[in-house]
């Protein structure tokens, strides 16, 4: 029996992965709101029955979408600031770390873009409190360095808020880079360094104000 139930969990498990990918596939090219069901589970290879049976509608492959795209960002993200070094190797370790998620993960990218100010209610809402969540965990990171010593918490939520604010604008602008133009991806961090430098700078500085 319980040989049974796994090869089910496993075979519902790759059901929804394949109307996951079937759907940021067809996200590439248009948004949330214009895409239907038939459309996914076409892709998927499914009938559109097969769909409700692990979302309740389009939204809620939304939601899912959003989870899964910040997810593996979040822990590289925090393991850098949670990390040793000094703060420009944090600096070019971060750039570093963003170009490479855009690079092996250019739809989750796209797909948070596009929809992040647009598009279907819940998924914008999911991607603020993505996001927001995302701020608690690095202000929980950024409060174990010795420079935030004397920092208050809501000091560090605004530090925090700006960096995920920088590493999700730095992604966007990676993804907008030429495939072809490698001199447009390192402008891309170039700019994304200083701006992190001059963070680096006001927080190192803060409390002399």
């Amino acid at each position: 029996m319980s040989h049974t139930v796994g090869v089910r969990q496993a075979q519902k498990q790759q059901s929804r992965r394949a109307l996951m990918d079937a759907g940021l596939r067809l996200l590439e090219d248009q948004n949330l709101t214009s895409l239907g069901v038939r459309e996914v589970t076409r892709a998927a290879g499914m009938s559109p029955a097969g769909f409700y049976r692990h979302f309740r509608d389009m939204a809620d492959l939304g939601v899912a979408l959003v989870e899964e795209s910040l997810a593996s960002l979040h822990v590289l993200v925090r393991s850098v600031l949670e990390g040793r070094g000094g703060a420009e190797e944090l600096i070019d370790r971060t750039v570093e770390i963003i170009e490479l998620h855009v690079r092996e993960h250019p739809a989750h990218v796209r797909f948070l873009a596009r929809e992040r100010h647009g598009g279907a209610r819940q998924v914008r809402e999911a991607i603020a409190a993505e996001l927001d969540r995302f701020a608690e965990e690095v202000g929980a990171a950024l409060a174990l360095q010795s420079v935030s010593g004397g920092w208050g918490e809501v000091e560090l939520r605004m530090l925090a808020e700006l960096y995920v604010g920088h590493v999700v604008s730095t992604a966007a602008a990676f993804l907008e880079a030429p495939a072809d133009d490698p001199e447009a991806a390192r402008r891309v961090a170039a700019t994304a360094r200083m701006q992190l430098r001059l963070v680096s700078l006001g927080r190192r500085h803060w409390k002399d104000a």
